[in-house]
């Protein structure tokens, strides 16, 4: 399912097989780019997307910055590769943004409630894990909030039209 959390550990907390560190302005960045991969379920079943995380010097203080770097059709992620995500929020009033207590795993698991939060519905609401992810990541696939508006919209609109879309999408840039 997702690969990225094994390549983040090391005994500073980071490791990557593609991670690098570079200065700029005395601040050491660590950027790790990893796939994470879709299960058989929801509308991005199949697709392989590729996200960066950096993280900067004062990690765990402040949170990494996440971007996809596959182009994606999806209410909560741009097609540029914003990542609209409540725990990767510096500053939260709700209690979901950043806090030191997170992790790099916490993140992964973030980006995965992106791509299964469709299919939040009573077949799945029994599941323990469902319950777990619903309440640490409130996100999912949030139409009520996105900030791919027109992706939103375009659900709302007409959703098998939404789902031929992502297909696409997922075809041309996510294999």
């Amino acid at each position: 399912m997702l690969t990225l959390a094994s390549k983040l550990k090391r005994d500073d907390g980071l490791k990557g097989s593609r991670t690098s560190a570079t200065m700029s302005d005395s601040t050491r960045r660590v950027s790790v780019r990893d796939k994470l991969l879709v299960k058989d379920e929801g509308y991005y079943q199949g697709g392989k997307f590729q996200f960066e995380t950096e993280v900067p010097d004062a990690y765990n203080m402040v949170p990494p910055k996440v971007k996809c770097l596959t182009r994606i059709w999806h209410p909560n992620i741009t097609e540029t590769g914003e990542i609209c995500l409540s725990l990767l929020r510096e500053h939260s009033i709700d209690g979901t943004g950043w806090a030191p207590t997170r992790t790099l795993k916490d993140v992964v698991w973030g980006l995965n409630s992106l791509f299964t939060g469709e299919d939040c519905d009573t077949r799945q609401a029994d599941s323990p894990v469902f319950t777990l992810s619903f309440s640490l990541f409130k996100d999912l696939l949030n139409f009520d909030d996105p900030l791919n508006i027109e992706a939103a919209e375009h659900h709302l609109r007409d959703k098998e039209d939404f789902r031929n879309k992502v297909d696409d999408y997922i075809k041309r840039y996510a294999r």
